[in-house]
């Protein structure tokens, strides 16, 4: 038996075997970007980007009246943070812990949409990366042309720590917007109406 989903500070948490169990009676929402999404999500999952999510809370509300609802992302965190949002707004929903990787790492298949270009880096791999490569940057022009160019590296440092205190990534949210991240196809509109009418 199934324990309903109520609004909390911290989200349910389902595993992948209880997820896998419960799959055709849940409303997958994937919160990763388009581009992460269109390499492989779990089966039946709508594309909901994390920073579309207020744009899309009555639709959301709405697929939450008729069933229970699953916030996927990469590893659990994004789609947490989705959770916290949706319990903000009286919406009830759970969290896949481990994301698509456990999924996929568990051996369960993952979809594709027709005519998926080529696979992107997952967000925090992005962050990651962008992040190094701005202290790099900063480190090394600090060295070669001027000191002032360290302020760089230690905003990149000091944004990274208020990332980690405040559970929140305004560089995912600056980098979910770049085109590789949005490729042509994605239609967050037809996607809401889907849910809605659902």
């Amino acid at each position: 038996m199934s324990e309903a989903l109520t609004p909390t500070s911290t989200p349910l948490a389902l595993d992948i075997a209880q997820a896998r169990a419960r799959l055709a009676d849940l409303t997958v929402i994937d919160v990763r970007t388009p581009a992460e999404y269109a390499s492989g999500h779990v089966p039946g999952a709508f594309n909901v980007p994390l920073d579309a999510l207020r744009r899309a809370l009555p639709a959301l509300r709405q697929a939450a009246a008729r069933g229970e609802l699953l916030m996927v992302c990469a590893s659990g965190n994004r789609s947490a943070n989705a959770c916290g949002t949706l319990a903000e707004h009286g919406i009830s929903a759970a969290t896949l812990s481990g994301g698509t990787s456990a999924w996929a790492a568990a051996g369960h298949a993952v979809e594709r949409p027709e005519g998926a270009a080529r696979r992107v880096w997952g967000m925090e791999r992005q962050v990651r990366f962008t992040a190094g490569t701005l202290v790099l940057i900063g480190l090394g022009l600090g060295l070669v042309v001027h000191p002032a160019f360290q302020l760089l590296s230690a905003g990149v440092a000091g944004g990274l720590v208020y990332s980690a205190v405040s559970d929140t990534c305004g560089m995912a949210y600056v980098l979910g917007k770049l085109p590789h991240n949005r490729p042509r196809g994605t239609d967050l509109d037809a996607t809401l109406a889907h849910l809605r009418e659902r």
